[in-house]
């Protein structure tokens, strides 16, 4: 072998176990010790089956239930595998008639609320996979999911006050409501 290609080979055959064997084992085993639940995908369970992730959006599209945010992923919605936007402007007709369609969607399901939409209601996320609604979009939803569940008005809301999250660290991004970890709770309260 050529003086060059002996030292090249066993600096691949290094670098591969490094960077391709002892860095990602190192990686993931930090990240189970430290952060157990979100290294194993932040799952939810429900009787001891696996319902969903706190991470990943999920379709609800009966009255009983807080819908989320449309999801702007293909070819199904909240499908992790296809995590992207609409790529569709302000200015696009379809967009436009896609916002129309969900708005005239909540409007049928609550006929007597007059309140103006929450836009997270009617549009995608960046990713098409957002968990969490704002707390504003939870509220447009409490008397149509009261109703749904014969519950009061007041249960409901409660239930909502007490999955809003906070702003991360006091001061990073807004209060949200993650949907399926409210459902549950909703569904919770309702077999009561």
């Amino acid at each position: 072998m050529s003086p060059v290609i002996r030292p090249a080979i066993s600096l691949f055959v290094a670098l591969t176990v490094v960077t391709g064997v002892a860095y990602p084992l190192a990686a993931t085993g930090l990240a189970r010790t430290f952060f157990p639940q979100q290294a194993a995908g932040s799952l939810i369970e429900k009787d001891g089956k696996a319902v969903g992730s706190s991470l990943i959006g999920q379709s609800f599209s009966d009255p009983g239930h807080f819908w989320g945010r449309p999801s702007a992923t293909g070819p199904q919605a909240n499908n992790a595998s296809a995590s992207s936007g609409s790529n569709q402007g302000p200015l696009n007709p379809a967009l436009a008639d896609a916002v129309k369609g969900r708005i005239e969607a909540l409007k049928a399901a609550d006929p007597g609320n007059t309140a103006p939409v929450p836009v997270d209601l009617v549009t995608a996320s960046a990713s098409g996979l957002d968990p969490h609604i704002s707390p504003a979009a939870a509220r447009y939803q409490v008397n149509r999911v009261a109703q749904a569940r014969k519950l009061s008005a007041e249960q409901v809301s409660a239930l909502v006050a007490q999955h809003t999250e906070g702003r991360q660290l006091g001061f990073l991004g807004e209060p949200r409501v993650n949907v399926l970890t409210l459902n549950l709770a909703l569904d919770q309260a309702a077999a009561k």
